[in-house]
Protein backbone atom coordinates (compact mmCIF):
# COMPACT_ATOMS: atom_id res chain seq x y z
CA UNK A 1 0.00 0.00 0.00
CA UNK A 2 1.57 3.35 -1.02
CA UNK A 3 2.52 6.13 1.96
CA UNK A 4 0.06 9.09 2.38
CA UNK A 5 0.15 12.11 4.47
CA UNK A 6 -2.22 13.36 6.49
CA UNK A 7 -3.59 16.59 5.94
CA UNK A 8 -1.40 19.69 7.03
CA UNK A 9 -3.41 21.15 10.55
CA UNK A 10 -3.92 24.76 10.53
CA UNK A 11 -2.75 25.00 14.18
CA UNK A 12 1.00 26.15 14.25
CA UNK A 13 1.70 24.56 17.66
CA UNK A 14 0.48 20.79 15.81
CA UNK A 15 2.75 21.66 12.73
CA UNK A 16 5.65 22.94 15.22
CA UNK A 17 5.87 20.02 17.83
CA UNK A 18 3.09 17.52 16.82
CA UNK A 19 4.90 13.96 16.08
CA UNK A 20 3.20 14.09 12.85
CA UNK A 21 4.91 14.60 8.83
CA UNK A 22 2.60 16.48 7.42
CA UNK A 23 3.87 18.42 4.23
CA UNK A 24 2.40 21.44 3.42
CA UNK A 25 2.47 21.48 -0.70
CA UNK A 26 2.36 24.23 -2.55
CA UNK A 27 -0.80 25.20 -4.73
CA UNK A 28 0.88 23.23 -7.94
CA UNK A 29 1.36 20.11 -5.38
CA UNK A 30 5.28 20.58 -4.41
CA UNK A 31 7.64 21.38 -1.40
CA UNK A 32 11.40 22.18 -1.83
CA UNK A 33 13.66 20.12 -1.36
CA UNK A 34 17.51 21.18 -0.20
CA UNK A 35 19.95 18.07 -0.30
CA UNK A 36 23.31 18.39 1.29
CA UNK A 37 26.38 15.69 1.28
CA UNK A 38 26.01 13.71 4.72
CA UNK A 39 29.87 12.88 4.88
CA UNK A 40 30.41 16.71 4.94
CA UNK A 41 27.37 18.80 4.63
CA UNK A 42 28.00 20.79 1.18
CA UNK A 43 24.94 21.82 -0.49
CA UNK A 44 24.51 19.65 -3.18
CA UNK A 45 21.25 20.72 -4.92
CA UNK A 46 17.95 21.91 -4.51
CA UNK A 47 14.90 20.58 -5.97
CA UNK A 48 10.69 20.16 -5.75
CA UNK A 49 9.33 16.96 -4.54
CA UNK A 50 5.09 16.10 -5.22
CA UNK A 51 3.51 14.07 -2.48
CA UNK A 52 4.63 10.60 -4.89
CA UNK A 53 8.03 11.59 -4.84
CA UNK A 54 7.98 12.25 -1.35
CA UNK A 55 6.53 8.99 -0.95
CA UNK A 56 8.94 6.78 -3.08
CA UNK A 57 11.80 8.66 -1.31
CA UNK A 58 10.94 7.40 2.18
CA UNK A 59 9.98 4.17 1.12
CA UNK A 60 12.89 3.39 -0.57
CA UNK A 61 15.85 5.09 0.46
CA UNK A 62 16.72 6.67 -2.82
CA UNK A 63 16.25 10.44 -3.95
CA UNK A 64 13.10 11.07 -6.17
CA UNK A 65 11.91 14.43 -7.07
CA UNK A 66 9.41 16.23 -9.19
CA UNK A 67 10.76 17.54 -12.40
CA UNK A 68 8.88 20.80 -12.92
CA UNK A 69 10.62 21.05 -16.66
CA UNK A 70 9.63 17.53 -17.21
CA UNK A 71 6.44 17.48 -15.56
CA UNK A 72 7.29 14.10 -14.29
CA UNK A 73 8.57 11.65 -11.15
CA UNK A 74 12.11 12.14 -11.95
CA UNK A 75 14.51 8.78 -10.08
CA UNK A 76 17.87 10.93 -9.31
CA UNK A 77 20.83 9.46 -10.88
CA UNK A 78 18.94 6.76 -12.85
CA UNK A 79 20.60 7.50 -16.17
CA UNK A 80 24.11 8.80 -15.01
CA UNK A 81 24.69 6.07 -11.83
CA UNK A 82 24.74 8.83 -9.39
CA UNK A 83 21.69 7.38 -7.04
CA UNK A 84 21.47 9.64 -4.01
CA UNK A 85 21.25 7.28 -1.12
CA UNK A 86 19.34 9.37 1.78
CA UNK A 87 21.27 9.10 5.06
CA UNK A 88 18.48 11.72 7.06
CA UNK A 89 15.16 13.42 6.25
CA UNK A 90 14.37 16.36 8.31
CA UNK A 91 11.31 18.74 7.36
CA UNK A 92 11.68 22.46 8.70
CA UNK A 93 8.74 24.41 11.34
CA UNK A 94 5.86 24.19 8.91
CA UNK A 95 6.70 21.85 6.70
CA UNK A 96 6.58 23.15 3.68
CA UNK A 97 10.34 22.01 2.97
CA UNK A 98 12.01 19.25 3.43
CA UNK A 99 16.36 18.64 3.52
CA UNK A 100 17.33 15.25 2.45
CA UNK A 101 20.94 14.47 3.77
CA UNK A 102 22.65 12.20 0.92
CA UNK A 103 25.06 9.98 -0.10
CA UNK A 104 25.66 9.69 -3.78
CA UNK A 105 26.68 6.83 -5.37
CA UNK A 106 29.14 6.35 -8.60
CA UNK A 107 30.86 9.39 -9.21
CA UNK A 108 29.73 11.56 -6.57
CA UNK A 109 28.75 13.82 -8.39
CA UNK A 110 24.91 15.37 -8.15
CA UNK A 111 24.84 18.22 -11.14
CA UNK A 112 24.23 17.13 -14.63
CA UNK A 113 27.50 19.20 -15.97
CA UNK A 114 29.15 16.61 -14.19
CA UNK A 115 30.24 18.46 -10.80
CA UNK A 116 29.34 17.78 -7.51
CA UNK A 117 27.25 20.30 -6.60
CA UNK A 118 25.04 22.49 -8.63
CA UNK A 119 26.58 25.49 -6.74
CA UNK A 120 29.39 25.82 -8.96
CA UNK A 121 29.65 29.72 -9.36
CA UNK A 122 30.01 32.34 -7.39
CA UNK A 123 27.86 35.38 -7.57
CA UNK A 124 29.41 39.09 -7.83
CA UNK A 125 29.70 42.23 -9.28
CA UNK A 126 31.65 44.07 -12.08
CA UNK A 127 31.31 47.28 -13.16
CA UNK A 128 28.34 47.67 -11.75
CA UNK A 129 26.42 44.78 -13.04
CA UNK A 130 25.97 41.29 -11.72
CA UNK A 131 28.13 38.04 -12.80
CA UNK A 132 28.80 34.72 -11.87
CA UNK A 133 32.39 33.00 -11.88
CA UNK A 134 32.61 29.37 -12.27
CA UNK A 135 34.45 28.45 -8.75
CA UNK A 136 34.42 24.71 -9.41
CA UNK A 137 35.25 23.86 -12.67
CA UNK A 138 36.53 19.92 -11.28
CA UNK A 139 34.27 17.90 -13.87
CA UNK A 140 33.42 14.03 -12.30
CA UNK A 141 31.85 12.82 -15.04
CA UNK A 142 31.48 13.67 -18.73
CA UNK A 143 27.72 14.95 -19.01
CA UNK A 144 27.95 14.45 -22.78
CA UNK A 145 29.14 10.65 -22.64
CA UNK A 146 26.60 9.83 -19.63
CA UNK A 147 23.37 11.94 -21.10
CA UNK A 148 24.34 12.01 -25.34
CA UNK A 149 24.11 15.07 -26.66
CA UNK A 150 21.30 17.33 -25.71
Amino acid sequence: MPLTFDVPSEDKAVLEIGPGFTPRFDEKGLVTAVVTDARDGELLMVAHMNAEALALTIETGIAHYYSRSRKGLWKKGESSGNLQNVQEIRTDCDQDAVWLKVSVAGHDATCHTGRRSCFYRTVGVEDGKATVTITDDHRHFDPAAVYGKN
